[in-house]
């Protein structure tokens, strides 16, 4: 028998002692049963919203669905203590409801306040999210448990209906699919297939929060596959879709995979956990199929692929909702991915090539590059790649820009005897050059030294 973490059994016991019904339900339960660490525990009880406020001060409510928002702080000494104890987590309690109508596909049309928890539990999405317990006895009308043990995605009751009422839900099919390593029942994938171009109904900010979750799931290369296999890929990233058909194998290529088939295994070997990373991997090769060149030798070639690839990160960026930084981030883990590790780069090259892509996102293209290299069927690592890791960091403790010279602009105006004006950026960028050609030193001696060899020129 399972048993409930003490919060949460103290959040049933007053719901309880107050007279009312209570059950954990939902994922908590789901994850309960599989041994999987479960946060964010959700509860249905008959207590109505206010009810619910009385019995935990603690706790908030700001919207139209019954949900009281309870927040529960780490260990505290006293209970003076406790207000000012940090928030570790907020568990969720929803009065007991039914809903009707779903219009848009999105959002119930009318939601009244139930009185049993079948009723309840009639509402939800899949069968292994409708299992209900209350610390003793676990109530599960729709055979959850038996569809854990089978690692099953099916849905409460008609598939259609479910998928009718929320298209959001085939995306949640999938995603759980792709984090508990489940297959989707087939008449719950048929019926995903018949609703496909409802995603069309849903925004984008919910299918993206959607995506990105499965796509930083434990199996998200295999559910990439079954997105493209239900239909539902064509309307989340159609250019993906397309690349399938685009071939790479050729004589003097490496590659052993068409294109689409080369970018979910990269998105498998992805070492990264941030989404846009994961993103970015799964995309990198977008420029391919209109790039695609064949010669009468059978060789293949996509010259500026990663140019044309740029382009449809910003309007995957767009479609997506990304925040300004997301989508830079993506644009530029695309663009600049076909960098060379060849060991005679200067550092120079180097150099260049950590300010398109910022230091600050070094490993994320790093993490595409090894995706990139184990999606192609190649070894995780070479000699070139390691000594070009290297290298980077070598090249990171180099001046990148005149403001990280030892010396500025109050010393030469100092030496020189001159006012603020436009010598004084000249002998600056004098100085940087030679010290990013590797002719002089970054030493605050050097440089001074230099600069009065400068000066009998620059002033003349």
């Amino acid at each position: 028998m399972i048993s409930l973490p003490q919060s949460a059994a103290s959040v049933i016991n007053t719901l309880h002692d107050a007279g009312f019904e209570a059950y954990a339900v939902g994922g908590s339960i789901r994850d309960l049963l599989l041994g999987m660490e479960t946060k964010g525990w959700d509860f249905t009880t008959n207590a109505t919203p206010e009810e619910i406020l009385a019995l935990f001060p603690d706790s908030f409510y700001d919207n139209l669905f019954g949900t009281v928002g309870i927040k529960i702080r780490k260990s505290f000494d006293t209970a003076q203590d406790e207000q000012k104890a940090e928030i570790e987590d907020i568990y969720e309690i929803t009065t007991y409801r039914s809903e009707e109508g779903y219009e848009d596909h999105r959002h119930p049309d009318k939601i009244s306040w139930g009185k049993t928890l079948q009723e309840d539990l009639a509402r939800r999405d899949f069968t292994i999210n409708a299992i209900a317990f209350d610390g003793k006895e676990l109530i599960d009308p729709y055979d959850g448990q038996k569809d854990l043990h089978n690692k099953c995605i099916r849905t409460v009751g008609a598939a259609t209906e479910r998928f009718a009422e929320d298209a959001l839900r085939m995306l949640r099919a999938v995603r759980f699919a792709a984090r508990l390593g489940f297959s989707i029942e087939d008449d719950t994938a048929k019926a995903i297939t018949l609703h496909a171009k409802s995603l069309t109904k849903i925004s984008a900010e919910r299918i993206r929060d959607e995506f990105f979750k499965i796509l930083t799931a434990t199996h998200a290369a295999d559910a990439v596959l079954v997105l493209k296999n239900l239909g539902l890929l064509f309307y989340i990233l159609p250019e993906l879709e397309t690349s399938f058909a685009t071939p790479q194998k050729s004589p003097k290529r490496h590659h052993i995979y068409d294109v689409g088939t080369h970018s979910v295994m990269a998105l498998k070997h992805c070492p990264s956990a941030d989404p846009v990373v994961r993103l970015a991997t799964l995309i990198h090769d977008l420029g391919k199929p209109k790039t695609f060149r064949q010669d009468s030798t059978g060789l293949i070639t996509f010259y500026n692929h990663e140019v044309a690839g740029a382009h449809i990160a910003k309007d995957v960026g767009k479609r997506l909702r990304l925040s300004k930084k997301q989508s830079d981030l993506l644009y530029t883990l695309v663009r600049w991915h076909q960098f060379s590790v060849d060991e005679r780069q200067t550092d120079s090259a180097l150099r260049r090539f950590i300010r398109r892509v910022g230091k600050e996102n070094l490993s994320h293209i790093l993490a595409l590059r090894i995706g990139d290299r184990l999606g192609g069927g190649a070894t995780e690592t070479s000699w070139r790649l390691e000594l070009y890791k290297k290298r980077l960091e070598e090249v990171q403790l180099q001046p990148f820009t005149v403001s990280d010279l030892h010396v500025n602009g109050h010393d030469v105006m100092a030496l020189y005897g001159v006012p603020p004006g436009r010598i004084i950026g000249e002998v600056l960028d004098a100085l940087f050059a030679e010290v990013e050609a590797g002719s002089l030193p970054n030493d605050r001696d050097a440089l001074l030294k230099r600069m009065e060899e400068l000066k009998k020129t620059t002033l003349h």
